[in-house]
């Protein structure tokens, strides 16, 4: 299982609508998308104009196509409410990692 960790810095006057954007036009993009598993979005309690989301996938292939296919567009859709460019890290998930959050699922 792979991740894109992403970090926003959004201006505080337009955090409401970055969040409104992100989630009735970003989620649904990731939702539809081949190899798309979940996604964590992060509010940071302590810095109003950080966010961060995290999304797995299945295969490394996926995300990458993903990474070049649309996310310019999602990109796009973001860019007026930042102050900053967006920082996108590529992670490798822990087998571990998964099984845990099954595990938690199930109980």
């Amino acid at each position: 299982m792979f991740a894109r960790f992403l970090e926003f810095t959004v201006k505080p006057d337009k955090k409401p609508e970055f969040l409104k954007k992100m989630k009735e036009e970003i989620f649904p993009i990731l939702k539809k998308y081949n190899g798309f598993f979940d996604l964590v979005p992060l509010e940071v309690e302590t810095e109003f104009t950080k966010f961060y989301a995290i999304s797995f996938w299945h295969e490394r292939e996926d995300m990458e196509k993903y990474t070049k296919e649309h996310f310019p567009k999602v990109k796009a859709i973001v860019e007026p409410y930042l102050t900053a460019p967006i920082i996108v890290k590529h992670c490798t998930v822990d087998e571990t990692i998964p099984k845990k959050f099954a595990a938690a699922a199930v109980a």
